[in-house]
């Protein structure tokens, strides 16, 4: 008894699945030629990586039976010699055919294009008292032979004249027939020669040094380097020393570092020149400036990469109101100059403080003379209010006439209607008139 007895199932309910299904054929894969063994069977047949490149790609056999090739011994000239002198060499001949046509190095013969001076010129411009002509003459043929070559040309030289020296005439020669031949002297400004002329002194130096590096033995490069290394750390250790007294420095609320900074001792500001006792004042503003200024700061000369510019400003604005700066930064704008400057050297940085103060002085005085002008309006007004602003007059009993003040004046025209309106005809010629009345007059009968 099994389990599908004890469930009543049929012994045979799935025929099809108990079926193995036949494994489709492999196709047999043959190793292709040129490949190993273990090699197809890491790769398994797989694609290579790399591009195949297809045969039709590659260069063609030649063909043998169409083409016969033999070697010649066969002679030649060359275009760069100019003795044309016949050498000979083996040339590959196709179909008994030699090639024609120039040497095939004869491309790479480049000379170099030496000036040449005239007798004239030489007494004109090209005398020296080291150098004779006939010395010039050699070593002009020499360079135009060796190609530039100063070391050969120093070695066939016949007088002692060492390398500095040969080349120093050679391009002091070469730099003033340019600067004789051409037009003018702005022409030639731009050429390597006249821009950067030789400096014998500077090439001496520079292999003397260059000689004395390579010449140093294992104990003195150790030795430079432990000096190195022993002044970068005193280095680090100075700056961290004073980046710790910049910390330790107690900041002046008041705001007087922004005059500590507007006035350094390299560049006064020529406002400053016009107070009085600039003598007994130089004293205490370097005093100030060395009291607000970093000790860093005052070894490089620079306020470059920190924020000590922008407290500077905080500074000189501390008193102003945010509508104030911002008026002080557009009248900047508007003037052309940046609100930071670009290169904040410590000298740009009192500038742009010193401009920064004289705006704000100058929008205080706009200030104070918009409050001046209104005040004196308001006292304007208030005068012509208090005085009389009713004149005189007089009226017939017979005539009923519309009161015409004598003078009308600013201010006074207002009042002499209001009081026209609110007085009627009096009864009496000499009578005053009334003051005017809250209500409104009555009208007058006939019989009045």
């Amino acid at each position: 008894m099994d389990a599908k007895d004890i469930l009543g199932l049929p012994k045979n309910s799935f025929p099809a699945a108990q079926e193995k299904k036949p494994r489709p054929p492999k196709d047999s894969q043959r190793k292709p030629d040129g490949v190993s063994r273990e090699v197809y069977a890491l790769t398994g047949g797989m694609a290579p990586l790399m591009p195949s490149i297809e045969v039709s790609h590659l260069k063609k056999r030649p063909n043998s039976e169409k083409e016969k090739i033999t070697w010649q011994w066969l002679s030649f000239t060359s275009s760069a010699r100019t003795d044309n002198l016949q050498l000979y060499h083996w040339v590959r001949v196709v179909n008994g055919v030699p090639p024609t046509g120039d040497y095939s190095f004869a491309k790479y013969n480049k000379s170099v294009d030496i000036l040449r001076y005239t007798d004239e010129e030489y007494e004109k411009h090209l005398i020296d008292p080291m150098w004779t002509k006939e010395e010039t003459d050699q070593l002009f043929d020499l360079c135009e032979r060796f190609d530039l070559r100063f070391i050969v040309i120093a070695d066939r030289f016949p007088s002692s004249r060492s390398v500095e020296e040969l080349k120093s005439r050679y391009y002091s020669v070469n730099r003033a027939l340019l600067i004789a031949r051409a037009p003018s002297p702005s022409d030639v400004s731009g050429h390597p020669l006249v821009k950067e002329p030789y400096n014998m002194v500077h090439e001496i130096e520079r292999k003397r040094a260059l000689s004395a590096v390579l010449s140093q033995t294992k104990q003195q490069e150790r030795r430079d380097a432990e000096i190195l290394a022993e002044a970068k750390r005193i280095m680090e250790s100075r700056m961290a020393s004073k980046s710790a007294e910049d910390a330790e420095m107690p900041v002046n609320p008041t705001g007087n570092e922004t005059e500590k900074a507007t006035a350094p001792a390299e560049s006064v500001s020529p406002s400053t020149n016009i107070h009085p006792s600039s003598s007994t004042a130089a004293p205490a503003t370097a005093t100030t400036e060395s009291a607000s200024t970093p000790a860093s700061l005052r070894m490089l000369r620079v306020y470059l990469r920190t924020h000590v510019l922008d407290q500077m400003v905080q500074a000189a604005s501390s008193t102003a109101g945010l509508r104030t700066i911002k008026r002080v930064d557009q009248t900047l704008q508007d003037l052309g100059v940046h609100v930071k400057p670009k290169v904040p050297t410590k000298a740009v940085c009192a500038e742009h403080l010193e401009l920064r103060k004289e705006i704000l002085t100058l929008l205080n005085l706009q200030k104070q003379l918009q409050n001046k002008e209104a005040e004196a309006s308001a006292n304007r007004d208030s005068s012509y209010a208090e005085a009389p602003s009713t004149p005189k007059r007089s009226y017939r009993a017979d005539v009923d006439r519309p009161f015409v003040p004598d003078s009308v004046g600013f201010g006074g025209e207002r009042a002499a209607k209001r009081d026209h309106k609110r007085k009627a005809p009096g009864r009496f010629i000499d009578a005053p008139p009334s003051p005017p009345q809250s209500k409104r007059p009555r009208k007058l009968k006939a019989s009045d």
